[in-house]
């Protein structure tokens, strides 16, 4: 069941003849996807767990490969090209407060007043500070909100056993331009 696993990257190469695999991933910095063994990977539409046995940073740290268990010839790599590679939520270390931006996903949004802004659909990294995209819940038409994810600020609370973010934002009224 996918409910307790996070996509983490993909692999998207292969890297020699002894079966090592090249690795796209989405943590940040890219390098902390080879700090996780074992991966669940999606091969052939089902999940696989498959431990990691050597991992490496290649050439100035852009590169990352992997050797994954049992997977000992370029061929056998070849396979596993395009896979998903995902890991339990166990794995991850979280504060006793905190939660992850992955649980943001998916969270209703609301002023403090009850004005209902939407769902979040994505967190964007910016240099500044991290943003909040909420499909716009007022409108029929594909719009979107965007709030700075600073608390006490514009982030007034996130419940995540309720999916539910309180945020001191007012929504621009469109039918006065």
């Amino acid at each position: 069941m996918l409910d307790d696993k996070l996509i983490v990257g993909q692999i998207n190469g292969i890297f020699g003849v002894n079966g090592w695999v090249k690795v796209f991933s989405h943590t940040d910095p890219r390098k902390n996807i080879l700090d996780y063994s074992p991966w669940m990977i999606k091969f052939k539409g089902e999940w696989r767990q498959i431990k990691v046995e050597n991992s490496k940073v290649q050439s100035g740290g852009k590169t990352l490969v992997a050797q994954l268990e049992n997977v000992t010839d370029r061929d056998l790599a070849r396979e596993y090209m395009g896979c998903e590679i995902a890991i339990d939520r166990s794995q991850l270390k979280r504060s006793d407060d905190g939660w992850f931006w992955i649980d943001l996903i998916g969270c209703q949004v609301e002023t403090q007043e009850g004005v209902k802004l939407g769902e979040v659909k994505e967190m964007i990294v910016t240099g500044a500070h991290d943003v909040l995209r909420i499909q716009n819940a007022s409108n029929t038409e594909e719009s979107e909100v965007l709030v700075p994810f600073v608390m006490e600020q514009f982030i007034l609370s996130v419940d995540i056993d309720t999916k539910l973010i309180v945020v001191d934002w007012v929504l621009e009224d469109d039918s006065e331009v």
